[in-house]
């Protein structure tokens, strides 16, 4: 015989069950709407530019040191002489843009006056020579001739070009006729003293004008001459 149960069916307690779950979790706040569009438009910060390159400060020019030196290699033996350019600014700016462009070397020391000078300065091939025939202004003399002074030869005012004379002893009377020291030899002065002087003031400087060493070799093959002329 059948008896009846005192329990409620499986499927009623089950939903009895789920019914409890769902009314014991709490609903979620819904989000503000202003909030959720700041949120989805919200983007991560740019960076910020790069610094910008500090600017160099222009480094001014180097100016032209007061003194240089120039060696020249002769055929006698090594000469150095220092130049001051505040002694005869012009002066030293040609002697340094000749020297620059060779025109020195190959050069004889055409004209030795013994206790006198020692005189240079007409290149080995004519054609340079003419190239640099143009004369520049007269510097103040502000140095005296003294024994060892490198100085502009001239035929009068504002004549100078490229001719060039070692005062072999103290010529100070040629400071009242405006020739301008702009250089010392500070080496070789013995060489100075010992370049051929067989010759003394015979080549002409007409035909060393216009031949160069052409002429100069052949008629007087034992002047000394300038190898080379280095600023240093």
């Amino acid at each position: 015989m059948m008896t009846k149960s005192t329990h409620a069916p499986l499927f009623v307690v089950l939903a009895l069950t789920l019914l409890a779950a769902g009314c014991s979790r709490q609903p979620e706040p819904a989000k503000d709407a202003a909030q959720e569009r700041a949120q989805s438009q919200q983007q991560p910060a740019p960076a910020p530019p790069p610094a910008p390159e500090e600017k160099k400060a222009d480094v001014p020019p180097k100016t032209d040191a007061k003194t240089f030196r120039v060696r020249f290699d002769t055929s006698r033996g090594p000469i150095l002489v220092e130049v001051h350019r505040d002694w005869a600014p012009i002066g030293a700016r040609r002697f340094e843009e000749l020297v620059k462009a060779g025109y020195y070397n190959g050069a004889r020391f055409f004209r030795v006056v013994p206790n006198f000078v020692v005189q240079f300065g007409l290149a080995a091939d004519p054609a340079v020579t003419r190239k640099w025939d143009k004369t520049i202004p007269d510097d103040p003399v502000l140095q005296t001739n003294r024994v060892g002074s490198l100085v502009f030869a001239t035929a009068g005012p504002n004549t100078r070009t490229t001719q060039l004379f070692i005062n072999l002893k103290s010529n100070q009377s040629l400071d009242d006729q405006g020739f301008a020291p702009f250089a010392m030899v500070v080496e070789g002065m013995d060489v100075v003293q010992n370049i051929y002087p067989g010759y003394g003031e015979n080549p002409d400087q007409g035909q060393i004008t216009a031949r160069g060493n052409a002429y100069l070799t052949t008629a007087f093959p034992k002047l000394d001459y300038i190898k080379k002329a280095t600023i240093l």
